[in-house]
């Protein structure tokens, strides 16, 4: 995986961060964040392979499973910053 290819999946990762933001202030129960970021991800991994020519995926199966650990990943980094805050 070069450098152009772990854009892509940190800009997955920011994009299904801010989702989770917004999910978060529209008061829905924080136990359905990291569901709603995960499909989300998944979403936009099928839509990134599709987009970006140095996807790391080169199947819908792979780009599903990237977008779903890269939304994933949006909620441990949102738990880390608590953590190291507290």
């Amino acid at each position: 995986m070069n450098v152009e290819q772990i854009g892509s999946v940190v800009a997955i990762t920011v994009i299904c961060y801010l989702i989770g933001l917004g999910v978060k202030a529209s008061g829905v129960d924080n136990k359905w964040i990291p569901i709603v970021v995960g499909v989300c991800g998944g979403i936009l991994g099928a839509m990134g392979m599709g987009i970006i020519p140095d996807y790391p995926a080169h199947d819908y199966i792979n780009a599903i499973a990237v977008g779903i650990m890269s939304g994933l990943a949006s909620t441990g980094a949102d738990q880390i910053v608590k953590q190291q805050k507290k």
